[in-house]
């Protein structure tokens, strides 16, 4: 008998030898292989070569050189480093909490709208859909000076000064942040619709009837419920905002970050690290301290709204 016809003989006895809770984990095995495979190429080993590169002084020109921890100190004494990284503290305090706030307040009140509650609904859900850049040239074209942006132009007609927004180091941060803001409002408030409709009535129903205000439903029913779609949204928010890039790049296109860095974010001084000044060392240093601070974030978001 030829060596493939035993083996094909084996094979088959070793699958028929299987019982059927052992051959569902194989197959379950086998279709996840290709996800961990992409994963482990796309996501991992990167993540890996990021912490190697941020021990070398590589610069695209030459040979990666093992230079050890100095990109991280050099980090420590940048004091644009520190800037950029208060910016990004500040979109994640200020950002992740209004977002949230501003979502469940709409989808709390949407929830109980009957006419016409698919279209405001999709109404809500347009800006998700828009692309960012187009979206931040607009934002920009409103906080223009008058006669031109549509916010000055209003103030004026109330005989209001004129502001100046993303040339102000105090307003460029929110200027940037307000229509970050609102991108992701639309994509929070259909997670909350959602976790709104899967609360059974019949909590609602058994609290109306003795008496409980709609105050304390709201406290002691609604938002406990919620506790799922909440650490969802908190989490990812987190990371959006902690990754926020498109509108600072494309709201400050003539000076990127803002007067005196006020609105430059750890990716945007990444991608000027690495794509102008060719300093790829020192821009994985930065990726990595971006990717322990997501890291750190998440758990303690996680472990904070767990334990509650």
């Amino acid at each position: 008998m030829s060596m493939p016809i035993q083996q094909e003989i084996s094979g088959g006895r070793f699958w028929g030898g299987l019982s059927l809770r052992r051959k569902q984990v194989v197959w379950a095995w086998a279709f996840l292989a290709v996800p961990i495979l992409f994963y482990a190429l796309i996501r991992f080993y990167p993540t890996v070569e990021a912490f190697y590169l941020s021990t070398t002084n590589w610069n695209l020109f030459s040979k990666p050189g093992f230079v050890g921890l100095s990109n991280f100190q050099r980090l420590w004494a940048d004091v644009v480093f520190w800037q950029v990284f208060r910016n990004t503290v500040l979109y994640l305090a200020i950002g992740t909490p209004v977002s949230l706030i501003l979502a469940f307040t709409i989808a709390y009140h949407l929830d109980r709208v009957r006419f016409l509650h698919g279209f405001i609904r999709a109404l809500y859900f347009l800006p998700f859909l828009t692309t960012a850049a187009a979206m931040a040239w607009v934002w920009r074209w409103f906080y223009q000076p008058v006669p031109i942006g549509m916010i000055n132009d209003l103030l004026s007609s109330f005989g209001l000064p004129q502001q100046p927004f993303l040339r102000s180091t105090s307003q460029a941060l929110p200027s940037v942040l307000a229509p970050a803001i609102w991108a992701g409002l639309g994509f929070q408030v259909v997670i909350f619709l959602a976790g709104l409709r899967a609360i059974p009535n019949t909590y609602y129903e058994a609290a109306r009837i003795d008496g409980v205000s709609n105050l304390t439903i709201l406290r002691r029913i609604t938002i406990p419920l919620l506790k799922p779609t909440i650490i969802f949204l908190v989490v990812f928010s987190s990371i959006g905002f902690l990754r926020i890039f498109d509108q600072v790049y494309n709201m400050t296109s003539g000076d990127p970050g803002g007067p005196l860095n006020a609105t430059k974010p750890l990716v945007l001084m990444i991608y000027q690290t690495a794509f102008s000044s060719f300093e790829m060392g020192y821009a994985a240093a930065q990726t990595v301290v971006l990717f322990l601070v997501l890291l750190a974030v998440s758990f303690l978001q996680l472990r904070l709204l767990r334990d509650r």
